[in-house]
């Protein structure tokens, strides 16, 4: 018999035969795939980064012109990327001495602000010249000088008067009249007030860099002193007249004064541990196991409503004009400073802010 022949398999085996061919040509094609790949690779990158936009810079130029005459007073040269702008008013006191880098004030823009000391030339600089304004800010007294200068005044002002000199009040006058005891009390407390103010100055503030213009400290001098003389001669005269409900009131009224020096003190402390180095508040304080601190969660600025409280306390217990009128001026004063920090403190910490007020709850 004749066995029949399978006409499949010749096609089977081209089938295979192409599939064997398909898969070494696609099994080429993979090769030569990883080898361009290879050679993209080893070729590096096709562009340059942009993040090295002043890699190639080794040094900077600083162009100073005069805010007001657009007129080029110098060029600081060779000044490295890492500097700062404090680097840069020093190099340009160097070349022009009278001015001393705390009045130089420098701007990006004419009317934009003061750029300050610790901002590097690198993040202002487009290019390899930098131009800035320049601005004369006066004769400058750091911060630390400015607040011993003016709490230093008062406290002895208020014992010149305090002790009756002859060329104040007339000795006959002074030597008749028997001296209330609220007179020694108020010399006690206005002295506490002052001593309180020196000692924080010195030991609890952190105060931030920079300076303030002279002129400011004069302000302020003319402001506490010129109102001490007038309270203390009030107060301290041979005609002085006690307060009105006489003893309940003078003590009352000094017990409130004591309580809200220490508060003052306190908030002051907490304050200070809240700020770094350089002045700059890093949280915004919350309350503690003391009772003083406790007014953080009605107010954001309990500091300056101790102060307030210090002085409305004073006018109580002296029962005087010229008491009542400062304190009512420095109610104003305060109010105005606690509304620009709250301001602030919204923008930095509003979870913590927002549900407070400035320094008196509900009227400021």
């Amino acid at each position: 018999m004749l066995k029949r022949r399978n006409p499949r398999t010749p096609d089977h085996s081209r089938n295979l035969a192409a599939d064997g061919g398909a898969l070494s040509m696609s099994h080429n094609d993979s090769r030569s795939f990883f080898s361009l790949s290879q050679l993209v690779l080893s070729a590096g990158q096709i562009k340059p980064s942009p993040a090295l936009k002043h890699s190639k810079i080794t040094y900077f130029e600083v162009e100073i012109v005069d805010v007001q005459s657009k007129k080029q007073i110098c060029i600081v040269d060779k000044v490295p990327p890492a500097s700062t702008l404090l680097d840069v008013k020093h190099k340009f006191h160097k070349a022009c001495p009278q001015w001393y880098p705390s009045r130089v004030g420098l701007q990006l823009e004419r009317n934009g602000p003061f750029l300050k000391d610790s901002v590097s030339i690198q993040s202002l600089a487009v290019s390899s010249i930098v131009t800035l304004y320049f601005t004369d800010l006066g004769q400058q007294v750091g911060w630390t000088t400015f607040f011993l200068t003016e709490y230093t005044g008062p406290l002895l002002i208020y014992l010149l008067f305090y002790i009756r000199l002859s060329t104040i009040y007339d000795q006959v006058e002074s030597r008749k009249n028997f001296r209330h005891p609220v007179v020694h009390l108020a010399c006690f407390c206005h002295c506490l007030h002052y001593i309180r103010h020196l000692l924080e100055t010195l030991f609890v503030h952190k105060f931030s860099e920079g300076h303030t213009p002279l002129k400011n400290m004069i302000k302020g001098c003319a402001f506490y002193w010129g109102f001490t003389s007038w309270i203390a001669y009030y107060i301290n005269h041979p005609r002085y007249t006690p307060p009105s409900f006489g003893h309940k009131q003078v003590s009352y009224a000094a017990l409130a004064f004591l309580m809200c020096e220490a508060g003052n003190h306190f908030i002051n402390v907490a304050l200070a541990h809240q700020t770094n180095s350089e002045g700059n508040r890093t949280c915004f304080p919350s309350p503690t196991y003391n009772p003083f601190t406790w007014l953080f969660l009605l107010v954001s600025c309990p500091n300056y409503t101790y102060e307030a409280g210090s002085w409305i306390s004073f006018t109580v217990m002296t029962q005087t004009l010229p008491v009542g009128i400062f304190a009512f001026l420095m109610v104003i004063q305060m109010s105005l400073w606690a509304q620009k920090k709250h301001k602030l403190y919204l923008k930095r910490f509003y979870p913590e802010v927002r549900r407070k007020a400035a320094m008196i709850p509900i009227i400021f």
